[in-house]
């Protein structure tokens, strides 16, 4: 998966009262989360069903898209509305108001409002790797200071006030504003070598580094090398632009040299109500380099670096982009030992261990690739759009995560990765030479 990013405006609003999220009697809670590609998947539970969500402070409600053959029981149905990021208008959904809704222990809402997606082609499982329901952000976010430690996967969300100042005192605090309930805050954008002071959306639902809206840059001019391609899935549609790299991102005296930057095309910003004097968003390959506060409340953000700081911006440089097609029963040859009762002349019991195999059948992955981006390593050696994906290195792709396929195709230039494909039932083999289509240069 190049990147994901999930954008939701509604068209028809509801009044309702709801205290939000709260923690019954402790200082903190602490949620385990799991890291994919740079973003974050929480479990959720709504109505007594245990769910998995996208945490993204990059939308305004809760939204859930696919139960994955689970059955959920909704309260108080109405018919709605969105309109978001992507190519098409509009997509029909629910409200449904009045859900309990729990995350880990302690943290739960017993009358929150959840927004269901009708569209069943709207799914981002298939580019995750796990099952994924949903996705939630201002209303996990809007009551309480929240810590997210990239580096052991845990999410603190302070219920003390005097605990929440005192973890604070070691990070760096910038101010942010809330508007249609989602953070921005000023950073520094150095395409080439002038910082401009810029209004960025702090996205955590957003896999990249940078987006920046060209058609919202006062004379803005794309960095060379730059490439065409697909910036990810929303949900109106697949997003499509540019990439490249800036020379700097500055948050505060914080510095990022050379990160990579996507640009969507305006077709894909039409339907997006964007608020005055954004220039565009800060996403989680960025905030991963820290330790992260998100302090609604009080208008706040903190930042801590943590090991992952220094870390280069790469991407998928193979051109791939492949999908998880659900899994499929495989026959594994498994060793058994035996020890078979023997005796010896003495008449006394031993036991001798023998050697033995049988079949077990287990549920694995499988892989197809939905898109291979033009001139890229991955089209010039000959793969195209839905070829299934049999081996990668001569190993099963069934023994890889998808997490872990991404990996390896961000390995360094040079990097041969060997794919074995079925392609109208005929097996064939393909070498491709990973190289970053974009490096950064100096004086472009």
């Amino acid at each position: 998966m190049k990147s994901l990013k999930i954008i939701l405006l509604l068209f028809c609003t509801f009044s309702f009262a709801q205290n939000g999220f709260e923690i019954s009697d402790l200082k903190k809670t602490v949620i385990p989360f799991k890291l994919i590609n740079n973003l974050i998947f929480i479990p959720v539970n709504i109505n007594g069903v245990d769910l998995t969500f996208l945490l993204d402070s990059g939308v305004n409600e809760t939204l859930l898209f696919s139960l994955e053959n689970k059955e959920v029981s909704f309260n108080d149905l109405a018919k709605i509305k969105f309109s978001g990021l992507g190519e098409s208008k509009d997509v029909e959904g629910l409200s449904s108001d009045n859900n309990l809704v729990t995350i880990g222990k302690d943290f739960r809402d017993n009358k929150q409002t959840v927004y269901i997606i009708l569209d069943e082609s709207i799914n981002f499982s298939s580019h995750v790797g796990i099952p994924v329901n949903g996705i939630i952000g201002y209303q996990f976010f809007k009551n309480h200071a929240v810590q997210i430690d990239y580096v052991t996967q845990k999410i603190t969300v302070f219920n003390d006030t005097k605990l929440l100042s005192k973890r604070s005192k070691r990070f760096e605090s910038f101010p942010i504003t809330l508007e249609t309930n989602k953070p921005y805050m000023m950073t520094g954008v150095e395409m080439t070598h002038k910082r401009v002071e810029s209004k960025m959306l702090l996205d955590l639902g957003n896999s990249d580094a940078v987006w920046l809206f060209p058609k919202l840059i006062k004379d803005f001019v794309y960095n060379r090398p730059n490439i065409d391609d697909y910036l990810g899935q929303g949900f109106n549609g697949d997003i499509y632009g540019k990439r490249s790299r800036i020379h700097r991102l500055y948050i505060g005296d914080f510095a990022f040299e050379k990160p990579l930057a996507a640009m969507p095309d305006e077709y894909s910003i039409q339907n997006l109500r964007i608020v005055q004097d954004r220039k565009g968003s800060v996403g989680s390959d960025i905030f991963r380099r820290f330790t992260v506060i998100f302090n609604y409340p009080e208008n706040r953000l903190y930042l801590k670096k943590n090991k992952h700081f220094n870390e280069p911006f790469i991407f998928n440089k193979s051109g791939l982009d492949l999908q998880h097609d659900g899994m499929i029963w495989e026959k594994d040859l498994v060793q058994v030992e035996t020890t078979p009762a023997r005796s010896d002349n003495e008449g006394v019991k031993a036991y001798e261990a023998e050697k033995s195999f049988k079949y077990n059948f287990v549920l694995k992955p499988q892989y197809s690739v939905v898109g291979c981006r033009k001139d890229s390593p991955c089209y010039v050696a000959g793969i195209r759009k839905d070829d299934k994906i049999i081996t990668i290195n001569k190993k099963k792709a069934s023994e890889y995560t998808l997490e872990k396929i991404n990996n390896l195709l961000r390995e360094e230039d040079g990097t041969l990765v060997t794919f074995e494909i079925e392609r109208d039932l005929q097996k064939m083999t393909f070498q491709i030479i990973l190289i970053d289509p974009i490096p950064y240069k100096d004086g472009n």
